[in-house]
């Protein structure tokens, strides 16, 4: 039965997790147990260093072209000509990892286009917190110093540690890139460097959104305004973001050929600018909205109303302006709301998860998070625009019970943030490929039935003006994200790439103001339409064959609009060895189902169009095991014909069946002590056997369980 499949698909095929978690540190990949990268331990290397009395050489990032880039930043680039790596002590006679503290004008923009990433970490230094977390303790060049730092990033779900040496690009005995105006200091230039080794070079680094930053420093999930549009509740927005402690940061748009071209009250086109501040001030007896800004540059500063030392502050109150710092040559300044939004093309804001906040006077939001693939031939439906394999892209369950308490806008509702991410987004780029366009679509469960984890939605839902809200767009940048405000009940977020068997990965997480139980659906929403009240519930029809002699089998011929020759030896020998069975199968039914779901009349069956040709013959089966099916009986062109349609059916006929033979109490899992394994050992080997040609076991597994079983009997 369904329930049985699905639980034994769950136990068997995602075998490393279940069997794993007694042998892993719980926690591993959170920022208090990130995972080394390029499994480099940083105590253990630190300490062979100390040893041996050498200073790290980072085998894994080199000092050599190749770190630097492989276009504008390659090899054969005018731009790096004359760059030494250099350590910070050849530099200057006393240098620092951090002085008096990290603040934000130790970050000032060097030779590369990462603007974004310096607003980012500026933001960064205004949250001790974020910055502990992201900046570990301990390092300096003095005491045990062995040319070795590290730092902490979250990377598509996961925290990871990332080991540098201390060896930095320069020319003419100055840093290329980023660089502290204290001059020697050096904790921003050595987290750019690890930044840019996860990315694979600072090239890599070269033109982004702050956002991007912003959550690989947090953990956080980011969203875009686009000030034209969606300033009427802005400040209010802005106001509460700060109050959770989220990072944000703006930027102009402009032309390509007038990126980091100053308009003429000293604003930059094309820059990331940080935003720090959002305060009230009394003026003239009146309320002024205020924005406060950094640019990384730590120079060139707004000089319109409400600068430094603009006419402006003359009307504010000295004790009310003594809490505004105002005047100084840092790149930090105050400019009024709506010339913000008139001067300001986009604004970007990252919420914090759960985790990154220790206070309890600080709201939380409420947090899940998933990791899927989109697989050619299996998951990788595409967007609305291929109606046919849309469902099959993996799918999500919210359920949002409670509304927002204080809504920013006025409206009641339940507030929910959705960011879809794309993993090794930069990494693709230096191999000549381009990221896939992703987006999601949402829809609200209206009329379903659900039976442990089978959700089958009626046909109205799949059709493209039946959705309850999507994206804006779909997207080639690393994440998309949006947030909406929905009633309450329960809500499906169906994750895709644009166009239709296009492999990748992707993290898809979700925020609410308040608690919302979310899943993963194993089952795909069926695209055929079923009754309400229908039972659902655990069936599978029986499939019955009638007693025909062999070579009926053989020369069995299904017509011209069927693709075979004929049973192959393979399949005859599996319809023999059911005879001695009681799976019996009756192959008319099967040729009708295989008929009537091959839609484009090939005479072959497509992945999609197999998952519902199962479905009929009895078959409900999910992602995991569709996906190890299709790479085990299609072919090149993911497709299946009639003779490995029925082979596959049997093998999982024969499966179930021998399940059934050890799950006696019907309860859908089978467990088993050394003495009945060792009675029954013969049964063991036989349901390993099926397993491996029904599912494709990798060599190892197979003989790894099946070395067992010997040893066990």
């Amino acid at each position: 039965n369904i329930y049985l499949l699905n639980n034994f698909n769950k136990k068997l095929l995602n075998k490393i997790p279940e069997v794993g978690d007694a042998f892993t540190n719980k926690g591993l990949g959170t920022n208090k147990k990130a995972i080394p990268f390029n499994k480099q331990d940083y105590q253990t290397l630190k300490q062979e260093c100390l040893a041996k009395k050498t200073l790290f050489c980072d085998p894994t990032f080199p000092a050599e072209s190749a770190s630097l880039g492989y276009n504008e930043l390659g090899p054969q680039s005018s731009q790096t000509r004359g760059v030494q790596w250099k350590r910070p002590k050849e530099l200057c006679s006393n240098p620092q990892f951090i002085v008096d503290g990290a603040t934000r004008t130790d970050i000032c923009q060097g030779a590369l286009g990462d603007c974004w990433l310096l607003a980012a970490i500026a933001s960064l230094t205004l949250e001790k917190e974020f910055l502990e977390r992201v900046v570990p303790h301990g390092q300096s060049f003095k005491e045990n110093y062995a040319g070795i730092f590290h730092f902490q990033l979250w990377q598509c779900g996961e925290w990871v540690d990332v080991v540098i040496d201390d060896r930095l690009p320069t020319r003419n005995g100055r840093l290329l890139f980023v660089q502290s105006a204290e001059g020697s200091e050096f904790w921003s230039a050595l987290l750019e460097k690890a930044y840019a080794k996860v990315n694979g070079s600072y090239e890599a680094l070269t033109g982004g959104l702050a956002n991007e930053g912003f959550e690989d420093f947090t953990g956080g999930i980011a969203e875009s305004y686009n000030l034209s549009k969606d300033s009427s509740h802005l400040f209010k927005l802005m106001q509460k973001a700060l109050t959770l402690r989220s990072l944000m940061a703006c930027f102009i748009s402009t032309s390509s050929q007038e990126i980091e071209a100053k308009t003429s009250l000293k604003l930059v086109k094309g820059h990331a600018y940080s935003v720090t501040g959002a305060k009230e001030v009394h003026s003239y007896g009146r309320l002024v909205q205020l924005v406060r800004l950094r640019n990384p540059w730590g120079q060139v500063e707004w000089t319109g109303p409400w600068s430094d030392n603009s006419k402006e502050w003359n009307s504010v109150q000295p004790e009310e302006k003594a809490k505004l710092v105002h005047s100084a040559e840092d790149g930090e300044f105050w400019m009024a709301y709506s010339d913000f939004i008139q001067n300001f093309s986009w604004l970007e804001i990252c919420n914090q998860t759960p985790d990154a906040l220790s206070s309890d006077t600080v709201s939380r939001w409420k947090f899940s998070q998933f990791e899927g693939d989109w697989r050619v031939g299996s998951t990788a439906g595409g967007c609305l625009n291929n109606p046919v394999s849309f469902c099959s892209n993996p799918q999500y369950v919210i359920k949002l019970e409670e509304e927002d308490d204080d809504p920013y806008d006025g409206k009641d509702g339940c507030t929910i943030l959705v960011g879809l991410m794309q993993k090794d987004f930069r990494k693709v780029k230096r191999f000549g490929q381009n990221p896939n366009a992703i987006g999601f679509t949402i829809y609200k469960v209206t009329g379903y039935i659900q039976s442990v984890i089978l959700l089958v939605l009626e046909i109205t839902l799949y059709t493209t003006n039946n959705f309850t809200t999507r994206c804006k767009g779909f997207t080639s940048m690393r994440e998309v994200s949006e947030r909406f405000k929905l009633p309450t009940g329960e809500y499906v977020i169906i994750p895709s790439t644009f166009e239709p068997n296009r492999n990748g990965s992707f993290v898809l997480r979700v925020f609410t103001e308040k608690e919302a139980a979310a899943r993963f659906v194993q089952s795909v929403f069926s695209i055929f339409q079923f009754k309400k009240g229908y039972n659902m519930r655990l069936y599978r029809k029986l499939l019955k064959i009638g007693i025909l002699c062999l070579q009926c089998f053989v020369v069995f011929h299904t017509g011209t609009d069927v693709k075979t020759d004929g049973f192959s030896m393979e399949t005859c020998r599996l319809i023999i060895t059911m005879l001695n069975t009681e799976c019996v199968f009756s192959v008319i039914p099967l040729q009708e189902a295989f008929k009537k779901h091959d839609t484009d009349n090939s005479g072959t069956m497509s992945s999609y169009e197999m998952r519902d040709a199962m479905k009929e013959a009895g078959f409900q089966l999910n992602n995991e095991v569709l996906q190890v099916i299709i790479s085990r009986y299609a072919n090149q062109q993911c497709t299946v014909d009639f003779d490995s349609f029925v082979g596959c059916l049997i093998h999982l006929e024969m499966l179930f069946q021998m399940f059934k033979r050890f799950d006696k109490k019907d309860t859908g899992k089978i467990e088993l002590d050394i003495l009945q394994v060792t009675h029954k050992c013969k049964l063991v080997l036989r349901f390993l056997y099926l397993l491996n040609v029904a599912f494709s076991l990798t060599d190892v597994l197979f003989w790894v369980l099946q070395w067992l079983c010997l040893a066990l009997s």
